[in-house]
């Protein structure tokens, strides 16, 4: 019996046979991979070719093939599925060009001597000498024979060699092929020095970008990479979603169409929405047409009714609900104090701020690892930011400090969480969070003058109980489509119920939809436009069967024909109050 190819299998094997042939050919190309289309099933798919054809040739040239990733995770991932050849160096692009240009020392210390944020110490070292340039503690300083740079060093000045002709050949014959992974998130600066160094220049590599721009929600990425020497291919496959939420998709995003493996597949999509509230809604510029957050917290176990009443298993293990809106959660999670402290939201919710990018990142999965007695996955998570352990005795610091850390974190301060660390320095704190400390102890408090915005938020933040910052943790787990490690962007869930408001900074989904439907989009407003429709389309391409959308703020008339247009006339569901 001959298998029939699905429209989807149809689609992906067409868009692989295109990267086969550029990669035949020695010509760059990037694969447009929309949301389900298995991008990095065709990443993989790629690396064993390369394997296949290149495993006698690379290895007698000192030659490896380059695949730079997002994330550990993914780099994870990617050897494992290509058996971790030796043919391929897998890294993070901070290790990567790490590896590029540890060799140029002389030059390191020039460039590092030119960098406005190594004046300071270096001018109290009395200049930087002939000490070695390293990468390993993930912050800043100097010691007697060699400094260490910053993680956001590496990149400034992996690009600033890239103008060096003798840097770029070493690259070229180092690493002939390079395919980057995700690269609508990766450097907007570093794929700009990619793009005028090497895409078309003679004897450059062959790069090969895998990723979506529509799935760019990050900031500091690329976005959509365009280029003459680069073959633009589109995966036209869906392997995620059925019909019904694939149809809306490509109404969404007609440019990139998809075709699903099942026709048939029954499926489910329903938007709701509150234009009928006639109650004061809320004011301000962040804030202004959502419900109170008292009846958008009412509204939403509203509509969760309604679902389950009509065959929706709410279960967690079925049923994501992502929230495009707020202070309708804070309290719930139990984090309330933190939209008070700060003045923008991302601070916390996207984790722009450093304290917080450090506990839910770096500390709080430490401290987990430690409670549960793995020693090596606590010293992972620390990454950089780990003293040396020479003997028996740094072994009982290290326990002292981190009992004396977990039992802090029960009823202590984010105050006294930081002054621990400060003290113990164990673990260390980032450079970011101790330099703002010492800014805030040196700030005078007598002179009259008024407080620095930035300062007065880290006061404010050192008074709130730990614990909330434990509860956000808990909310960027479960419930964040800003997950920094891409662990809702590249998630699936049986049915997911989006919950759509204010109360962001740079979010407007309203004004999203009205400028989706406008004849054409004013340059000011192309940006946020992007970044809003791109945050919308990754939340509404995760379910695999059932879509639901709950609006809690006021839709004018041209919103709502963009929602009719993308979902159906007959999805809309006002809600009655």
């Amino acid at each position: 019996m001959v298998d029939i190819e699905s429209p989807a299998e149809s689609a992906s094997r067409k868009a692989l046979e295109a990267v086969y042939a550029c990669l035949e050919a020695g010509e760059s190309f990037r694969l447009e991979a929309g949301a389900g289309a298995g991008k990095t099933y065709s990443l993989v798919k790629a690396l064993r070719f390369l394997i296949e054809r290149h495993h006698k040739t690379m290895p007698r040239r000192s030659q490896q093939i380059a695949c730079i990733t997002f994330t550990n995770v993914a780099k994870a991932e990617i050897e494992a599925r290509t058996d971790r050849s030796p043919l391929v160096l897998c890294e993070t692009n901070h290790a990567f060009c790490w590896s590029l240009i540890s060799g140029f020392q002389r030059q390191l210390r020039e460039l590092i001597t030119e960098m406005p944020a190594w004046q300071e110490r270096l001018a109290e070292a009395g200049g930087l000498g002939d000490r070695s340039v390293e990468y390993s503690l993930g912050h800043r300083s100097i010691r007697d024979r060699q400094v260490s740079i910053h993680h956001d060093d590496v990149l400034p000045l992996t690009i600033k060699l890239m103008e060096n002709a003798k840097f770029r050949r070493l690259m070229a014959d180092r690493y002939p092929i390079i395919l980057i992974d995700e690269y609508q998130d990766t450097d907007a600066d570093w794929v700009e020095a990619i793009k005028t160094h090497f895409l078309g220049q003679p004897g450059a590599p062959l790069f090969g970008f895998f990723g979506d721009h529509w799935q760019k929600i990050y900031g500091g990425g690329c976005g959509k990479l365009e280029h003459p020497a680069v073959k633009a291919i589109g995966k036209e496959a869906n392997f995620r979603s059925v019909s019904t939420v694939v149809d809306s998709l490509n109404r969404m995003r007609p440019e990139l169409p998809q075709f699903v493996e099942d026709l048939d597949a029954p499926g489910e999509v329903r938007v709701f929405h509150t234009n009928n509230w006639i109650g004061d809604r809320q004011k301000g510029v962040h804030w202004g047409g959502d419900l109170p957050s008292g009846v958008g917290h009412e509204t939403l176990h509203r509509v969760k009714q309604t679902l389950s009443d009509s065959g929706w298993d709410l279960s967690s293990s079925k049923t994501k609900i992502l929230m495009l809106t707020h202070r309708v959660l804070a309290n719930e999670q139990g984090y309330s104090s933190l939209p008070t402290v700060f003045r923008y939201n991302e601070a916390f919710t996207k984790k722009e701020h450093p304290y917080i990018a450090y506990f839910v990142d770096v500390l709080e999965p430490a401290c987990d690892a430690y409670s549960n007695k793995k020693f090596g996955a606590m010293f992972e998570a620390l990454s950089s930011n780990v003293p040396q352990i020479h003997g028996h005795g740094d072994k009982e610091a290290w326990a002292k400090a981190m009992d004396a850390l977990i039992a802090l974190r029960e009823d202590g301060t984010v105050g006294q969480i930081v002054d621990h660390l400060g003290k113990t320095k164990r673990p260390r704190l980032p450079d970011a969070v101790s330099d703002r400390e010492r800014d805030l102890r040196a700030f005078d408090r007598t002179s009259g003058e008024e407080m620095p915005p930035a300062l007065l938020e880290i006061e404010k933040l050192r008074e709130v109980p730990y614990a909330e910052v434990r509860a956000l943790r808990s909310y960027h787990d479960g419930y964040s489509p800003f997950e920094t490690k891409h662990g809702v962007k590249g998630a699936e869930f049986e049915n997911v119920l989006v919950v759509v408001g204010r109360g962001w900074n740079r979010y407007n989904f309203g004004e999203m939809l009205e400028l989706a439907g406008a004849v054409a989009i004013p340059a000011a407003k192309q940006d946020a436009f992007e970044r809003n429709r791109n945050l919308f389309y990754v939340v509404c391409s995760r379910p695999k069967r059932r879509l639901a959308l709950l609006f809690t703020q006021a839709l004018s008339p041209s919103a709502l024909g963009t929602l009719q247009q993308w979902f159906g006339a007959d999805t809309i569901e006002p809600l009655a109050f």
